[in-house]
């Protein structure tokens, strides 16, 4: 039936979770290269105790992208403090992200099963380290549809540098009807290419459209089903209704100062991510459920030396919009139905590399919920002594996918795909939802 919904053209069907959902919608802050969990969200008082020093031999053999593990460990390069009535402890990385800090349940205890780049961005959008799989975004898209038809269910803002380590496979609809992949937005007077039509020929292009979908139609009913055409039939139909509600859409000018300041539009450094930032809500006002935002060019959060520069820099330019966006949803009453999301493909090892430096760190890293259904100023889990493997109770991919959707009204064990004789799903043969953290 969801299936049927979708290729159907009718996707913007609301309503199709298996139970009363706590989240109607996602906002996915996508933090690429790795933030540092030791230095933003999990304090470690051993970590500053044994600096310098190396690993305990009791920690076995370690598995890293290169080579660090006799390294001496490397101290939180800011201090932890307790934030808000929950006492919540932030690092000085995050000063506005920390005055929220009663708004966030982090999960200190993630993990995820490779040290490279583009496999760990594939796992956590797709949940397999292989390419090709569909992302959540896509599932949800197929889950839910978008509440609006003449808007894609599925957003995607990439940082305006380039260069995601995996590439667009990350927001792809894999197996799933192609209509379900996520739709790129690009900051600038244009989000959207091409979006304008030539003035004064509305009824011109309807025509012509009309003319094309006919020739399509005859096409794909002369064949075996084909899930691209269908696709590109079910897409050439959203792209003419986006041309009258997607322009005012993207356009901020209507937007007050004081909003525009709430998201750092008024600085240097806070305006790129700050828009893109204030975007996502009035995306997911006009009824898209899932919108992704990354934050880091190829390199990214990747802070292989000088993790000081590297995380000042990337903390300074998304903390402050952010917490705006943050504040915006929960003024406007979005957040307790919004489902926020931060963190990156993997964390960062408690070892120096290059002196400064830190290598990738899958065993053990934190992303952060806020927003519909889970509790805030909340930790749950934890890593080892150092940070370097997920220790007290574990949140595999798995876990962390079964969740989300749990939180969406979907039980991931049967929302499935028919795909080679299997029903396929996000969460493979695995995943458990991770209730503790459900308000």
């Amino acid at each position: 039936m969801l299936a049927l919904s979708a290729l159907t053209g009718n996707a913007a069907v609301p309503g199709q979770s298996h139970f009363p959902a706590k989240a109607k919608r996602v906002i996915y802050l996508f933090m690429h290269g790795g933030p540092s969990h030791v230095d933003l969200w999990e304090p470690k008082p051993e970590l500053i105790k044994r600096a310098g020093q190396p690993l305990p031999d009791s920690y076995g053999e370690v598995m890293t992208r290169r080579k660090v593990a006799n390294n001496p460990l490397l101290p939180p390069l800011r201090p932890f403090r307790p934030r808000g009535k929950s006492g919540l402890e932030i690092s000085d990385f995050l000063p506005e992200m920390a005055e929220l800090a009663d708004e966030w349940c982090v999960l200190r205890s993630c993990h995820g099963d490779s040290v490279n780049h583009p496999q760990s961005v594939y796992q956590m959008n797709t949940g397999s380290i292989l390419m090709g799989k569909p992302s959540l975004g896509a599932w949800v898209s197929y889950g839910l549809g978008s509440a609006n038809e003449s808007m894609p269910s599925f957003v995607v803002m990439p940082d305006p540098g380039g260069g995601l380590k995996g590439g667009p496979p990350a927001w792809g609809s894999g197996f799933l009807p192609a209509i379900h992949q996520g739709v790129t937005m690009r900051p600038g007077t244009s989000p959207i290419l091409n979006l304008q039509p030539p003035r004064g020929r509305e009824s011109r292009q309807r025509a012509t459209l009309n003319l094309v979908q006919e020739l399509n139609r005859e096409h794909l009913a002369a064949r075996d089903f084909d899930d691209e055409l269908s696709a590109r039939i079910a897409s050439y139909e959203l792209a003419f209704r986006m041309q009258s509600e997607a322009p005012e859409l993207v356009d901020l000018a209507g937007e007050t100062e004081a909003t525009k300041r709430l998201y750092g539009m008024d600085q240097p450094h806070t305006r790129e991510f700050g828009t893109r930032c204030l975007m996502a809500r009035r995306m997911i006002e006009s009824g898209v459920r899932f919108v992704q935002l990354y934050s880091g060019d190829t390199n990214g959060w990747d802070a292989h030396k000088d993790l000081e520069k590297n995380h000042s820099t990337y903390c300074a330019a998304t903390d402050r919009p952010v917490a705006g966006l943050m504040r915006d949803l929960k003024s406007r009453g979005l957040l307790e139905d919004t489902l926020v999301i931060w963190g990156g493909e993997f964390g960062r090892m408690p070892m120096s590399e290059a002196g400064t430096g830190r290598d990738h760190n899958p065993w053990g890293y934190s992303v952060v919920l806020a927003g519909a259904g889970v509790k805030g100023g909340y930790a749950h889990g934890a890593t080892d002594a150092f940070g370097l493997r997920a220790e007290d109770k574990p949140v595999h991919v798995h876990d962390l996918h079964a969740t989300i959707l749990h939180l969406l009204g979907f039980d991931h064990e049967h929302l499935t795909y028919r795909q080679n004789g299997l029903d396929a799903r996000l969460t493979g043969v695995a995943g458990k939802v991770v209730p503790e953290i459900l308000a």
